[in-house]
């Protein structure tokens, strides 16, 4: 049985890391996403004061 215990243990810890890798990939398209919208509103109100000034 030790050998089933073994191999039982090793998926779950790889199943468990191929959730938590899912997550991240999401959480890093999350975070692009808002890092761009970011960006432009910084670039749209820069270029709002230049037009002002």
């Amino acid at each position: 049985m030790p050998c089933a215990d073994a191999e039982w243990q090793h998926k779950q810890k790889s199943r468990k890391l191929r959730m938590l890798r899912f997550w991240r990939d999401g959480l890093e398209r999350q975070l692009a996403a808002v890092s761009a919208a970011i960006t432009t509103l910084e670039q749209q109100i820069e270029r709002d004061q230049s037009a002002q000034s």
